[in-house]
């Protein structure tokens, strides 16, 4: 019964999640690139979870591998208290989709557009006919807000925010019920970045999909986002309500994140104090002991040189892994 009540709170929970890349550093010798190094965290049906954090940090690496675009190094992935393996992620594919950051490159430049949004039709035989094909391809590009005069041309006709479009009726033409969004309007500019988050809100609330929104933005991730983690060298260091992380922030890296967030009001512009970290970012090829944001920390002691902070609840479902905030 404990375990039926589980399953039907979260659709994604993420236990303990790795992806070490093996690095050639001498002839016979190989070191890890600890990509993600124990990442946990769990997604309610239909809810967003923003995750951010500066390039090079693990993000993407978080998304490829839940969908065994890399293999696991190591942890555990359930999707509706299922555990994806090796030999159910082609099933469960159809129900876990991904839009990629770049538009311009994710779209086979030598399909139509009612080619590359029919392909996974094609691949999971989800249609009777071909005009039963066609018909949903229809459908999905009036959906995403593509004219029917745009499915015979190519992906090189269209401007980012068009493009971008395409790869996301790409991802719902199986229906699925969680979409990873890999900085899906990064590469758009800031006009067309409003009206995709827009769309992505829209298309959430009609078919209940629920996102992992993975960006750099703090902007952007607070405002489709109901929820927020930050991630520091492949290792969650906050998470916490949208609202509540923007208000409350807790630990320092998130602060300085923050503090980075351009405010349009002038007069409150120049009572903010802007948090500059001090130091480069660790390679990831030696990091260094206990918490990996230590080197960079204002608030570091020698605790933070011996271990790594668990999160812990700080009220609610507040969690941050800092021993001195």
């Amino acid at each position: 019964m404990a375990e039926d009540i589980k399953k039907s709170e979260y659709l994604v929970e993420v236990k303990n999640l790795k992806e070490y890349f093996p690095v050639k550093t001498g002839f016979f010798k190989t070191t890890p690139l600890k990509a993600v190094d124990g990442v946990s965290f769990n997604i309610k049906p239909g809810e967003t979870l923003g995750l951010v954090g500066e390039s090079g940090c693990g993000k993407t690496t978080v998304g490829r591998t839940l969908l065994h675009l890399y293999k696991p190094t190591g942890g555990e992935f359930y999707f509706d208290g299922e555990l994806v393996t090796e030999k159910n992620i082609h099933q469960l594919r159809k129900q876990m989709q991904m839009v990629f950051q770049d538009p311009y490159s994710s779209l086979d430049p030598r399909m139509t557009v009612e080619d590359i949004i029919g392909e996974p039709l094609d691949v999971f035989k989800l249609y009777d006919s071909k005009g039963d094909r066609h018909d949903k391809i229809m459908d999905l590009m009036q959906l995403v807000g593509l004219n029917a005069e745009h499915a015979t041309r190519y992906a090189h006709e269209f401007s980012g925010g068009q493009r971008q479009r395409i790869g996301i009726a790409r991802a719902l033409a199986v229906n699925p019920r969680f979409i990873i969004c890999d900085e899906p309007v990064s590469a758009l500019d800031v006009s067309i970045q409003a009206q995709v988050i827009n769309m992505f809100e829209e298309i959430q609330e009609k078919l209940g999909i629920a996102y992992l929104f993975i960006a750099h933005d703090l902007l952007v991730v607070h405002h489709i986002s109901n929820r927020i983690a930050v991630m520091y060298l492949g290792k969650l260091v906050e998470i916490a309500d949208a609202d509540e992380l923007n208000n409350n922030p807790i630990h320092p890296y998130t602060l300085s994140l923050l503090s980075a967030v351009p405010i349009p009001d002038p007069e409150t512009a120049r009572k903010s104090q802007r948090i500059i970290l001090e130091g480069d970012v660790p390679s990831p090829m030696h990091m260094p002991s206990g918490c990996p944001f230590r080197t960079r920390c204002r608030y570091a002691t020698e605790q933070c040189a011996q271990a790594m902070p668990e999160l812990t609840s700080r009220g609610g479902d507040h969690m941050v892994a800092c021993f001195n905030r």
